[in-house]
């Protein structure tokens, strides 16, 4: 604990962001490039090494953090990123991604401020790779045993860097032509710039993952055929099976899911394509789903140069404090958050009739209507309570020309047979069945991350993997000195 006072004396400060009006030109990072490192030893002292922390069990992982907290306001970078790397494979993606659930945990939180630990974190990564801390880890020999992991999300990236540095010969299948999973064409660019994951899969090219891009299981390769090939099969294809919005004119031309239009844009920015088929420009989008899908959709939508952007949420407007009664330290609690996205909506004004930003809090859609053509113009909505009854009067209709649905997803997509070929038990929601060691019903067949736990944070899908690959060591050789951060019916912490 470099300075006992620390978390009296100095107050938070975050990361800053660019203006508005500068970062919705482009589609870079949010934040002010070199803005983090001048302040960021000061806020690693606000850390009080409380003698329960329970940021440790608020986080998944199990990361570090007090001691990580004390190296950074040190200026020990190198034990810093030792300290993270060893519970963490990829620091650079929580720290941009992740919603902290470790700060809501913060002891300080109970009465000020929690610790800007996912900025501490970030810092740390970013430190690690331009310092040369983070270098390739391949393994002193091989085991001889092989394995397939199947997805390239974090999850599958997770599992396969730890698999690959135990001594397996791992090879990763990726039905899309690019690796990364929704981190690669979900995620947009000015949430996490996609050179981050391009360092870390050349890392784990040099230490020996193999990669199989372009490649769907069950379609491209046979399910059983895989099964034979290898020693053991990791399935960590994620939860892609969107959720569907049953209402009247639903068939309507220009009503979207998420992951139909997210992916353009980032195939934009790739290279791939001029410009979006899909594109937001000149158009009146509203996007149904109050989470951070939506919210991606929303900074997407405003750099496209929409019209006018409207996000519904079906839940009522949180506070800015946490309820204590409902949701008390150190849970996650539901409270009024500005994301980037939103603070651009709110300062643009894309949606001047919202409640607050560009959301519509209360709000549930009741049916789309178009025009002669068969493309969305309007949505009709109502407001509701509490238990989403809808309430008298309150009905109104706002202009759609683009509708984007981002309602979530309920398990793995099974159209290209996979889960059909191999026989895979199934939960009555729509997820893979597993056993307390991530096994399958199927011999040697392990499942992990959304695909087996449902729609989750990527600190989760990180710590999934990581245990996982612990379960597949230990079957594969008998005993396993990889950490399992988690069980595969561990939750989040909640009242």
């Amino acid at each position: 604990m470099a300075d006992p006072k620390g978390f009296m004396t100095t107050p938070r400060q975050d990361w800053p962001r660019r203006p508005v009006a500068e970062r919705v030109r482009d589609w870079d990072e949010v934040y002010v490039p070199g803005a983090l490192l001048p302040i960021i030893n000061k806020q690693a002292d606000r850390c009080m090494d409380c003698g329960i922390p329970f940021c440790h069990d608020a986080c998944p992982l199990g990361n570090l953090i007090p001691e990580w907290n004390d190296l950074v306001s040190r200026d020990d970078w190198r034990q810093a990123a030792d300290r993270l790397h060893a519970t963490n494979n990829f620091p650079e993606f929580t720290g941009r991604l992740c919603p902290a659930p470790c700060e809501a945990g913060c002891v300080l939180a109970i009465n000020q401020p929690a610790v800007t630990i996912k900025n501490v974190e970030v810092a740390i990564a970013d430190q690690a790779w331009e310092r040369g801390f983070a270098p390739p880890r391949p393994p002193d020999r091989l085991s001889g045993r092989t394995v397939a992991v199947i997805g390239s999300g974090p999850t599958g990236l997770a599992a396969a860097q730890q698999l690959t540095r135990a001594g397996h010969t791992v090879a990763v299948y990726e039905k899309d032509d690019r690796l990364g999973g929704l981190m690669r064409y979900g995620i947009p660019e000015f949430k996490m710039e996609k050179h981050h994951l391009d360092r870390r899969l050349e890392q784990m090219r040099a230490e020996g993952t193999k990669f199989r891009t372009s490649t769907a299981v069950g379609r491209d390769v046979g399910a059983a055929e895989l099964r034979a090939r290898y020693d053991a099969v990791v399935i960590a294809t994620g939860a892609t099976a969107w959720r569907e919005l049953p209402v009247s004119g639903r068939e309507l031309a220009g009503i979207q899911q998420a992951m139909e239009y997210l992916p353009l844009s980032n195939r934009v920015r790739e290279g791939d394509l001029e410009s979006s088929p899909m594109s937001a420009a000149g158009k009146h989008v509203v996007i149904v789903g109050g989470g951070d899908t939506g919210a991606d959709c929303l900074g997407t939508a405003v750099r496209e140069g929409a019209a006018s952007v409207t996000q519904l949420d079906i839940y009522a407007q949180p506070g800015a404090g946490r309820d204590e009664d409902a949701e008390p330290w150190p849970t996650y609690p539901k409270i009024y958050r500005l994301s980037a996205a939103h603070e651009e909506a709110r300062d643009l004004e894309t949606a001047p009739a919202a409640d607050a930003d560009a959301r519509l809090f209360a709000a549930s859609t009741l049916r789309f209507t178009g025009d002669e053509d068969g493309h969305v113009r309007s949505l009709h909505l109502v407001e509701v309570d509490a238990r989403r009854r809808p309430l008298a009067g309150t009905g109104r209709t706002l202009p759609a020309d683009l509708v984007l649905l981002a309602l979530g997803f309920s398990g793995p997509d099974r159209e290209d047979g996979l889960v059909d070929q191999l026989g895979l038990a199934m939960e009555p929601r729509g997820t893979i069945t597993r056993d307390a060691g991530f096994a399958t019903n199927v011999p040697g067949v392990f499942a992990a991350g959304d695909a087996a736990r449902g729609q989750s944070l990527i600190v989760w899908a990180i710590a999934e993997g990581r245990a996982v690959a612990a379960a597949v060591d230990r079957h594969l050789t008998g005993s396993s000195r990889l950490p399992a951060p988690i069980g595969p019916y561990d939750r989040p912490m909640t009242v």
